[in-house]
């Protein structure tokens, strides 16, 4: 009868940690499985920042390169407005000379 008993005791001890065996490799899945998607959406969300940033930095680019035409067409005006000034001056200064 003892032979019996602790058979039934040892097949009861082993089908527990059976069970608790197997609960904790789900848990562990359930683990491993809900930081894989941690990581995805991370990864995601890294991307998506990355790809603002870039879309940040060609708008900034158009902007630079708008106002560098922009700058360069006033300092033409401007060179112009210069010649055209120098030349009213040369021709003052030559009215007045021959005076």
């Amino acid at each position: 009868m003892r032979k019996i008993v602790l058979a039934a005791a040892a097949t009861i001890g082993a089908l527990t940690l059976a069970a608790c065996s197997e609960t904790t490799q789900d848990s562990a899945e359930a683990t491993a499985s809900s930081a894989a998607d941690d990581m995805g959406m991370m990864a995601t969300d890294a991307a998506d920042a990355m790809g603002d940033a870039a879309a940040d930095a060609s708008a900034a680019a158009d902007e630079m390169g708008e106002a560098a035409k922009d700058a360069g067409a006033e300092a033409a005006d401007a060179a112009g407005d210069t010649a055209d000034a120098a030349e009213n001056a040369a021709r003052d200064a030559e009215a007045e000379m021959k005076q």
